[in-house]
């Protein structure tokens, strides 16, 4: 017997870019909170916060500290912060952070983790980059153990962990990535799985129940689907207004992924406007444009919106969000 489908859940996410042509970062930052509070009011599932560091246009470098700030302007949506690099940072003080922000939030914090791959900022971090599966799994592990109260020994040092979260870590960390390795990461950890690619979930599922685990939770990315969409009642217009900011968000990441060799980033080789309207990333939709694509949506996917993505004006994204309150009961009523 085939099992439910869960219904189709909204995302929206912040990355805080601020290129020095567009909104500047005061705004950008005021207007995040207000949007964050306006999302959790009409229903959306979920707010993500991403990491970067080191970039010229201020891409969100401190993704707890925004979080702890939506949390407060924030009853019922959950805060999916990710990727956290989790190599660049003392995951000691991230389980503290993650156990503050849990509290904060009362329970509604989710943390992916990741292994990073760009090099300009392991050398601002002074990790090398050959180091980042070893430092990812230790991390996890100081993270886990922390965060279920142990007091132990982690690489010489004692660690002691207070506060603990209002959840098990467990439900609030997950591992991202690429690669069939991070699929078994995640399941060897018992923790969730926030794969780049759908295909990764069943090798996550097998490996959990060859380990006598059932599977956490796991996000899935939807085929056909653009990965960031708007929308408008005019779409031509806004697209205008959008395609520079877009523009910039896919050539900065096509600049990051140009730093690994092999990379199997979305975004490399996306250098000209030709190819960002070809690659499909970005879409600017109507309210009914929406609702027919529900179908796309994988079981346990979501649609994603960027209101002010790449530093755009807040007045655009702020229609997109006006627009998709009147969608979101006509989206939950699909799988309902």
């Amino acid at each position: 017997m085939t099992p439910p489908e869960t219904p189709i859940a909204t995302t929206v996410s912040f990355d805080m870019r601020a290129p020095d042509w567009g909104t500047p970062a005061t705004t950008l930052y005021g207007a995040a909170l207000e949007m964050a509070a306006f999302a959790d009011r009409i229903g959306v599932d979920r707010i993500g916060l991403m990491e970067h560091h080191g970039s010229d246009d201020g891409y969100l470098p401190q993704p707890f500290v925004l979080g702890a700030g939506m949390a407060a302007v924030t009853k019922r949506v959950r805060l999916l912060l990710g990727a956290v690099i989790l190599p660049l940072h003392d995951p000691v003080k991230l389980a503290e952070a993650i156990a503050v922000l849990d509290l904060v939030s009362g329970g509604r914090l989710e943390v992916i983790f990741g292994a990073g791959y760009v090099r300009s900022e392991f050398d601002m971090f002074g990790v090398s980059l050959k180091d980042r599966g070893r430092l990812l799994d230790q991390g996890i592990d100081t993270i886990l153990r922390a965060l279920n109260g142990e007091r132990f020994e982690a690489e010489g040092r004692p660690v002691f962990v207070r506060p603990l979260p209002v959840q098990k870590p467990e439900q609030i960390v997950l591992v991202g990535g690429g690669v069939e390795a991070s699929a078994r990461r995640a399941a060897r950890f018992g923790v969730g799985f926030g794969p780049m690619r759908a295909d990764l979930i069943p090798l996550y599922r097998d490996e959990c129940r060859k380990l006598g685990r059932e599977p956490g939770r796991f996000y899935s990315p939807s085929h056909g689907l653009p990965g960031i969409i708007m929308l408008s009642d005019d779409p031509d217009r806004t697209w205008a207004a959008l395609e520079p900011h877009a523009f910039h968000v896919v050539s900065e990441y096509a600049k990051w992924a140009a730093q690994e060799p092999g990379t199997n980033s979305p975004f490399a080789g996306l250098t000209t406007l030709a190819a960002l309207r070809q690659s499909g990333i970005f879409a600017v939709w109507t309210p009914d444009e929406l609702i027919a694509n529900a179908g796309k949506v994988a079981d346990h996917g979501t649609f994603v919106f960027q209101p002010l993505v790449g530093g755009l004006a807040p007045e655009h994204g702020w229609r997109s969000l006006e627009l998709l309150e009147a969608c979101i009961p006509r989206l939950k009523a699909i799988r309902g």
